[in-house]
């Protein structure tokens, strides 16, 4: 499955592509074993879990900011807000914070970065930021290809955690997390629980879901950052200029009998062009949206609980991408599964029609493909289905995958002065504290060029993704290497799927699953690698679930059942 490259620190305003890189880099995909819901980790049946009620009552209450106006407005959607765009930044950012948020005290901090480890001494971008804050945040990043397994357990094992400390929800697996959250982390509830979180705008301005996911054992303890009420897992994406040169209308293509018809259309083996990547991803995690089976678990026409590998639409969508690999139709790259060309082919024009994380789908891509051909334009399909009496729908992803937790020594007046200033991180794009915490000095380490603020050299070497670990706003769509017209593609899409995305089984629910279960999916994953090309036929998957059954999938089945007669199904 093609994902996004590590995160450039210019880019912070980019959510689609940092938790794309962030997700890769630590070895973790979407479809792990490991995580259900918003996190899991090893232990005894459900420590964690809360239910939907109790949840309610803990999160704050949700208070957008209208602070500062979005060039294209967000989507509200029945269960998701789509995210708003800008084209340039304000001209003149507003203040959202009253005076310094900090009161003079200093923490430590610890954080993953993906990427090169800036100075910690002598940092202009540090500086700066911490005097906005009136307080001092000492910025410790650690590598983020190490963070789950190396760098937090034995912190947490040694209880030697710093004061404030963020830890991703596919981190959780391996600490035991369920447990050790009410012994190390403060409880967030008594301060910011329904309208208590008043005191603290920007972090109102979180939505409901994303808090949702930091909510343990029926108390608040999860700060979110890089959040979104759009989690959408993935789309089908085209090109759209060379669709135009071969007069295919994409609004035409709604099932997968259209898409399949365009294999014989664009598929050129002479011209080393084929109509279709890699359709399927990893673990099926995008053709589900295809063939309308859940990505995880799911509730079936019965109002049993149901996997997606038991379930037919799995069936039908092996069969069907198997079929488009006979007909020599995808790429030969994509059948023997060398996904690391995968965006170059899309690029080049060597395959048209590919699946692939929506952070994929942004400036520096536009870039990259008119280096091949100046007309490039990456577009993404309306929602489309396989059988045309179906309404096309999608499953959300959790709207928080990335916490931060303050420590529980801190002292009552420590933690109302670390959530001062997690509100003052968490202001919106387009406002002045923005600015500061994502760039630093103006003039130093960035510069405001054709209206959107660049970093400098200096900012180059200093700025890094640290301060945006602890807290973030709402991410925005925004302009990366001047396609404008990227961002106005892209919010249209999004505004449109919002209006189709739907909540899967236990959505926003923290739960652990027993570890007796983290390897039985790989089998089966290993499956369907082989049948969705034709490796091997279909008797071999539908052997491989029955093993997969037997093995720890039908105790896991029960497992989720008493997690749903306890809790429920989730928000």
């Amino acid at each position: 499955m093609s994902r996004e490259n590590s995160p450039d620190p210019r880019l912070l305003v980019s959510r689609r592509a940092l938790l794309r890189s962030a997700a890769t880099l630590a070895g973790v995909a979407a479809a792990s074993p490991l995580l259900a819901g918003c996190g899991s980790s090893s232990g005894s049946k459900g420590p964690g879990t809360t239910g939907k009620d109790t949840v309610a009552k803990v999160v704050p209450n949700y208070i957008p900011n209208t602070s500062v106006k979005a060039d294209i407005p967000s989507v509200t959607g029945p269960n998701a807000i789509s995210d708003p765009g800008f084209l340039a930044y304000p001209t003149n950012p507003v203040k959202t914070v009253d005076g310094v948020p900090g009161k003079g005290g200093s923490y430590t901090t610890m954080t993953p970065l993906w990427g090169a480890i800036p100075p910690s001494s002598g940092n202009g971008y540090y500086d700066a930021v911490n005097k906005a804050l009136g307080a001092t945040l000492k910025m410790q990043p650690a590598d983020g290809n190490n963070y789950p397994t190396q760098t937090l357990p034995p912190l947490l094992a040694a209880n030697k955690l710093p004061d404030w400390i963020q830890i991703p929800t596919w981190a959780v697996a391996s600490l035991d997390f369920g447990h050790a959250v009410e012994a190390k982390f403060a409880d967030l509830t008594p301060y910011l629980a329904g309208d208590k979180i008043k005191d603290y705008p920007n972090l109102a301005n979180v939505v409901t879901g994303a808090w949702a996911c930091g909510v343990w054992n029926g108390k608040l303890y999860g700060i979110p950052t890089y959040f979104s009420a759009a989690n959408i897992n993935g789309a089908y994406f085209y090109r759209a200029d060379i669709f135009e040169q071969h007069g295919i209308k994409a609004e035409d293509i709604k099932t997968t009998a259209d898409l399949e018809a365009l294999g014989a259309q664009l598929t050129s083996k002479n011209a080393g062009v084929w109509a279709f990547d890699d359709m399927f991803g990893t673990d099926a995690a995008y053709i589900s949206q295809l063939f309308h089976f859940p990505n995880k678990w799911g509730i079936d026409s019965n109002g049993k609980l149901i996997h997606k590998y038991e379930h037919p639409g799995m069936i039908e969508a092996l069969n069907w991408q198997a079929k488009l690999v006979k007909s020599g139709y995808v790429h030969p790259d994509a059948v023997a599964a060398n996904n690391q060309n995968a965006k170059q082919r899309f690029w080049s024009g060597k395959s048209l029609i590919c699946a692939d994380g929506t952070g994929a789908w942004k400036g520096d891509d536009a870039q990259s493909g008119k280096a091949a051909n100046p007309s490039y334009r990456r577009m993404a399909f309306a929602l489309q289905t396989s059988d045309a009496s179906v309404k096309p729908s999608i499953e959300l992803a959790n709207a928080g995958g990335m916490f931060s937790y303050l420590n529980k020594k801190l002292s009552p007046d420590q933690i109302k002065e670390c959530l001062a200033i997690a509100n003052y991180l968490a202001a919106p794009y387009g406002s002045a504290e923005y600015l500061i915490v994502n760039f630093g000095a103006a003039g130093v380490e960035y510069t405001m060029t054709n209206g959107n603020p660049v970093l400098t050299a200096l900012g180059n070497k200093e700025v890094a993704t640290t301060f945006q670990f602890l807290a973030t706003p709402p991410s925005p769509t925004t302009v990366i290497s001047g396609e404008v017209q990227v961002v106005k593609d892209y919010c249209a899409w999004q505004g449109e799927m919002i209006k189709l995305a739907v909540k899967p089984a236990f959505y926003g629910m923290n739960v652990t699953e027993p570890s007796q279960y983290s390897s039985i999916n790989q089998a089966v994953t290993d499956t369907i690698s082989d049948v969705k090309v034709g490796r091997k036929p279909i008797s071999a998957y539908t052997d491989a679930v029955k093993t997969w059954q037997s093995q720890g999938g039908n105790a896991l089945r029960d497992f989720y059942q008493g997690i749903r007669d306890q809790y429920g199904t989730g928000q």
